[in-house]
């Protein structure tokens, strides 16, 4: 009977005296108000199953998610309010600060942006290993104060369990004690068999289910033995884990198609202005040059639309890198390119979205170096800085660039052989050469633009380098009387000269991809990637 009272006890504190099957935490109605309100991780983590959040306020709401310091980033010195506890209650804390601040929506930070008028309600789950925090703003210009989040309670009564196997043990065992003989009953007991009278069958057969017992037990250890070395089989020595990357798939895949949709607006308006949201450096001037020349001259090639998929790899800056700029590098290719595209995207501050400043196509026959797993962000490369590496990127762009300029100098043999130097410096000798210019005295120089130049470490400890130069092209009358001849030519239609005796420098922007090995590999650096764009043409 005993033993019966103790398992309904048990099963009343699993069932009817259970706790409540959600739990919830609320924030005070006094709660401060702020231009920004924060949930902190130890709100969002540890639970079970998903976190279902509920603001209310006034206006447009904006719910987002990012890691824990892309929140802090992003917040800087606004006034904000953060919500911490993990009990029953919120607490509200206020930092004072700015208490104007853009509306958040839109950030590439953000893994989740949910909205609402009036409430906004998400159910949070990690969107990946580390810290998040939940971001909440109000186009009103006042934060939501009023939250409510709730999961799953797992949490029971402790004694619940004890209390039915104990209560089941001393059931079962009242019954068999029930069931026993009584020591004075009945006549005369047969003696107990000598231990090695008994039959040698049942002896057998107990030691064959003790071994039985045993070889699961045994197999499992086995198996577990060798499972262990299998998490770390990969780290032989003493390899720390990657860090992660500053933006998922996810991210990096809607940013892509955010700089793919703007650059295709502003192509089919031909409007450099509306190109600025999403495009900076090389790949905005070589995009606002195309526009121009264009217009006068519409026979000349676009640039090229930039394809946002499928991405093919991708290059993505750690989260150990923690402050800005921020770089991430996607190659793609769409359907119909004959090339690969290779993108270069920097977000300078943490309120500033990432900007394409690089977009080439890859030259035939080479190969893109080798990318580290999912999951796994890279160390960008300081521009002057040659660590693990033959020459720091700022380097070898000047190297480049000395190339182009002079193809017998000394870095004649500093890169391997390529088909953009190849068509660069043909054309320059045919001009050169050409019977037609015997009067004109005709130069070439190559620039690297270094605030232009990226670099972003490979899986073999290499770089991949985007870089930017300046190509001018001179012609000038060698004597009194001579002149250049512009007849028939885009010089003409740009310049509306067909002849000048002062002469014309033209100017193209060449954007270039480079490839460094790690110093100790012995292989030359390579020009992987190339894109050039005439800039104008303009008379002395």
């Amino acid at each position: 009977m005993l033993g019966v009272v103790l398992m309904l006890i048990g099963i009343g504190l699993r069932t009817v005296w259970a706790p409540p099957e959600t739990a919830t935490a609320r924030s005070a109605e006094d709660t401060p108000a702020s231009a920004l309100t924060v949930l902190e991780p130890e709100v969002l983590q540890d639970r079970s199953g998903p976190v279902r959040i509920k603001a209310t306020g006034e206006g447009n709401l904006l719910l987002a998610v990012g890691r824990d310091d892309d929140v802090d980033a992003w917040v800087a010195d606004a006034a904000v309010t953060r919500l911490s506890g993990d009990g029953e209650a919120l607490a509200g804390e206020r930092t004072e600060g700015e208490s104007e601040v853009p509306f958040p929506a839109g950030s590439d930070l953000w893994v989740v942006e949910e909205t609402g008028e009036g409430t906004v309600e998400y159910a949070y789950e990690p969107p990946a290993e580390g810290s998040w925090k939940v971001l909440l703003a109000s186009e009103s210009g006042q934060a939501p104060t009023a939250v409510e989040v709730s999961w799953d309670n797992d949490s029971t009564n402790p004694l619940a369990l004890p209390l039915i196997v104990l209560g089941a043990l001393v059931a079962v065992l009242g019954a068999a004690l029930g069931f026993l003989p009584g020591r004075g009953s009945g006549g005369r007991r047969a003696a107990d068999a000598p231990a090695g009278s008994r039959p040698p069958r049942e002896k057998q057969e107990a030691g064959t289910a003790q071994r039985r017992a045993v070889r699961p037990a045994a197999a499992l250890a086995a198996l577990a033995l060798a499972a262990v070395p299998a998490a770390g089989a990969s780290a032989a020595g003493d390899e720390q884990p990657a860090a992660a990357p500053v933006v998922l798939d996810s991210q990096l895949q809607r940013i892509l198609e955010d700089v793919s949709a703007t650059v295709e607006a502003a192509d089919a308006a031909s409007d450099p202005a509306a190109l600025e949201a999403r495009v900076a450096g090389a790949a905005l001037a070589m995009r606002t040059a195309s526009y121009e020349v264009r217009a006068k001259a519409p026979d000349l090639p676009a640039q090229l639309p930039v394809a946002a998929e499928p991405v093919r790899a991708r290059l993505v800056e750690s989260t150990d890198a923690g402050e800005w700029p921020r770089r991430l590098l996607a190659v793609t290719q769409a359907e119909g390119q004959q090339v690969p595209q290779v993108l270069m995207l920097v977000q300078d501050s943490a309120r500033q979205n990432y900007r394409l400043t690089s977009a080439v196509g890859m030259l035939p026959g080479t190969t893109f170096p080798p990318v580290p797993a999912a999951g796994s962000g890279v160390d960008a490369v300081a521009a002057d800085s040659a660590e693990g590496l033959g020459l720091s990127p700022s380097a070898a762009m000047d190297a480049v660039a000395d190339a182009l300029t002079n193809p017998e100098g000394a870095n004649a043999d500093t890169f391997a052989e390529n088909t953009f130097a190849e068509a660069v410096t043909r054309f320059q000798s045919e001009v050169t050469a050409n019977p037609e210019n015997e009067f004109a005295t005709i130069s070439f120089q190559h620039t690297a633009e270094q605030n232009q130049t990226q670099a972003l470490r490979t899986a073999d400890g290499g770089a991949v380098v985007t870089g930017y130069m300046l190509h001018n092209y001179s012609s000038s009358p060698r004597e009194a009387g001579d002149s250049i001849n512009l007849r028939d030519t885009v010089y003409e239609t740009l310049t509306g000269e067909a002849v000048t005796d002062t002469g014309i420098d033209v100017r193209y922007g060449e954007a270039v991809l480079l490839y460094l090995p790690p110093a100790d590999s012995g292989e030359q650096a390579q020009v992987i990637g190339a894109a050039q764009q005439l800039l104008n043409a303009v008379l002395k």
